[in-house]
């Protein structure tokens, strides 16, 4: 007997075959879908109102109204995270949930290799710093504070996999969808204070960063994760040690009691539980430090190939991006109004954000959204904008934000081997009344 298939999974296997299967639609030369007759009805009929912009619709499209999921799952000092993988544990935020321009703690994403430590209070917890320096160190949280300035900055971090779900073929590993981003505040030192306090040889070239955390198979010689930077970055004045997010003790979950905020690089960068800062002479080759774990390669390839481990190259930057956060993908506008105030975040890795567009029409046109500045680098970006309906039925909102290297959202971006960078449109659906 043939498997039962849910509408997410015929689109990742083949979104035209899709099309055709669920909607009887065509694709022209254009990707447009001419979903038209019963295809059209069909859909409408799905979705519960008519689709005035169908014909702009692309094909391979499922409409944003029947992607998302409502998923939710109660961890300590959680709420409304949707659970990808629990060993490790792991969960996105609903875009809704992001709203905030600091993320709650209870909204922030979860992203774990291996198995969290029991014990994480602050006390007697020490940080090593040793390798390429002239006086290792080791110190207490409360060495940190007293020795070196203490500082609270908004920052943009998020998983590298962010968006993995959207690629087709699919990529292995947590299919995330838009979820794993948060912009907490930090405080903690800096983590140029602590290096030049150990004194850099002239041969530091890399950092190498060790959690407390444990392998899955519990075995004790094996690491969950080992990442590392270059000593830019190390050096950079938003790259941090910290000890604190929101005012309160990092949750558990995220990393308590000291972690490390390497902004608008992978969050695996960022590593939590951390006991130890080990300066290098080389590229650190930590475990997923070296290809393809957190690499994509150096040129686009054809979707689903093979590439050799030589062609790939670490992740550094991530990619422009933008999230809709109001309203939540569904609603449905009141009787008589056909006016719609959107707001949302925008992030650029190492960037900052110039412009971010909307579309209420599949990308036939664009409406300019109005965006604020950063309170600090590295933090995302409030944008605001408002969108007028022509007539009643189902509409998308797509979202599109530009750096200042003048770098776009892409409708699709290229695809990857282990399905990292997808920073597509994000889009909502919206239902319009009368």
């Amino acid at each position: 007997m043939p498997k039962d298939r849910g509408l997410r999974e015929l689109y990742e296997q083949d979104p035209i075959v899709a099309d055709e299967i669920v909607f009887g639609r065509r694709t022209g030369p254009d990707r447009r879908g001419f979903l038209k007759g019963a295809g059209l009805a069909a859909m409408g009929t799905v979705l519960g109102a008519g689709i005035p912009f169908h014909r702009s619709m692309p094909a391979g499209l499922i409409p944003a109204a029947l992607a998302d999921s409502t998923d939710d799952v109660v961890i300590e000092g959680k709420t409304g995270l949707r659970v990808l993988n629990d060993r490790p544990v792991n969960a996105e935020t609903p875009a809704h949930l992001l709203d905030d321009d600091v993320t709650p703690v209870a909204h922030y994403y979860i992203r774990n290799n291996g198995v969290p430590p029991d014990n994480t209070r602050a006390e007697g917890w020490r940080l090593t710093v040793d390798g390429e320096v002239h006086q290792a160190l080791n110190l207490t949280i409360g060495d940190l504070a007293d020795r070196f300035e203490v500082v609270t900055l908004r920052l943009q971090h998020e998983c590298g996999g962010n968006g993995r779900a959207g690629f087709n073929p699919p990529a292995s590993g947590n299919q995330w969808t838009t979820g794993a981003i948060g912009n907490a505040a930090w405080t903690g030192v800096r983590m140029r204070d602590v290096l030049d306090a150990a004194g850099l040889k002239d041969s530091a070239l890399y950092t190498a960063h060790h959690g407390a955390d444990t392998h899955l198979s519990g075995d004790p010689a094996k690491v969950p994760i080992s990442r590392g930077v270059p000593m830019w970055k190390a050096m950079d004045p938003h790259t941090l040690i910290a000890w604190q997010m929101n005012g309160q003790d990092i949750h558990p979950m995220n990393g308590a009691p000291l972690r490390i905020l390497c902004p608008g690089w992978p969050g695996s960068t960022s590593q939590k539980w951390l006991t130890r800062i080990q300066v290098r002479d080389v590229v650190h080759d930590g475990t997923k430090m070296t290809a393809p774990s957190y690499s994509v390669p150096y040129h686009s390839v054809q979707p689903g190939a093979e590439v050799a481990k030589a062609d790939f190259k670490i992740i550094e930057s991530m990619p422009v991006k933008s999230l809709i956060t109001y309203p939540r993908s569904g609603m449905t506008l009141p009787e008589g109004h056909r006016a719609l105030r959107l707001r949302g975040h925008a992030w650029s890795g190492d960037d900052t954000v110039t412009a971010v567009d909307v579309s209420h029409d599949f990308g036939a046109t664009w409406t300019r959204a109005t965006l604020s500045a950063p309170p600090n680098p590295y933090s995302w970006q409030r944008w605001e904008a408002e969108l007028s309906f022509p007539t009643r039925g189902y509409y998308e909102i797509w979202a599109r934000a530009t750096n200042g290297r003048g770098r776009q959202q892409p409708f699709i971006p290229p695809w990857n081997p282990k399905g990292y960078l997808n920073n597509a449109m994000h889009r909502i659906a919206v239902m319009v009344a009368a």
